[in-house]
């Protein structure tokens, strides 16, 4: 089976992160997910999640400290999954392959759907913004 190295952003505004809603077309179509994508051949990490926020959203980050890494086996491929603590240094997030964006708190995790493979990062989530709650 396909293993696929793959970055995400954990992008904060205040008390809320970005997640975006993956197109109908795509494999998990409508699943919400961080930012993100595949990592090339010939790049870092940190490059490939500037040119997929880019790509996908017309932003420029940078990236901060990886927040959470999880392997995941989906029916199709398995990802190995790095988040990384991000943040905007120019433009405003545009949806440019997603069907949706938003702006949440740790507290709203549960009214979305989720990819599976950020399930255990979502619980993360929720676990710290309890502690600090």
């Amino acid at each position: 089976m396909e293993r696929v190295e793959v970055v995400a952003a954990l992008i904060w505004r205040g008390e809320k992160f970005l997640i975006c809603q993956r197109p109908k077309e795509k494999a998990r179509g409508l699943l919400w997910e961080f930012v993100g994508g595949k990592v090339e051949a010939g790049e870092t990490k940190e490059e490939a999640l500037t040119r997929e926020c880019r790509e996908e959203l017309g932003i420029c980050v940078k990236a901060r400290k990886p927040f959470f890494e999880v392997t995941h086996a989906y029916p199709d491929l398995t990802v190995h999954l790095t988040l990384f603590e991000a943040v905007i240094e120019e433009g405003e997030p545009q949806l440019l392959e997603h069907n949706d964006m938003k702006w949440i708190a740790p507290s709203e995790i549960d009214d979305f759907a989720f990819c599976p493979a950020d399930e255990v990062i979502l619980e993360k989530l929720k676990r710290d913004a309890g502690a600090e709650g």
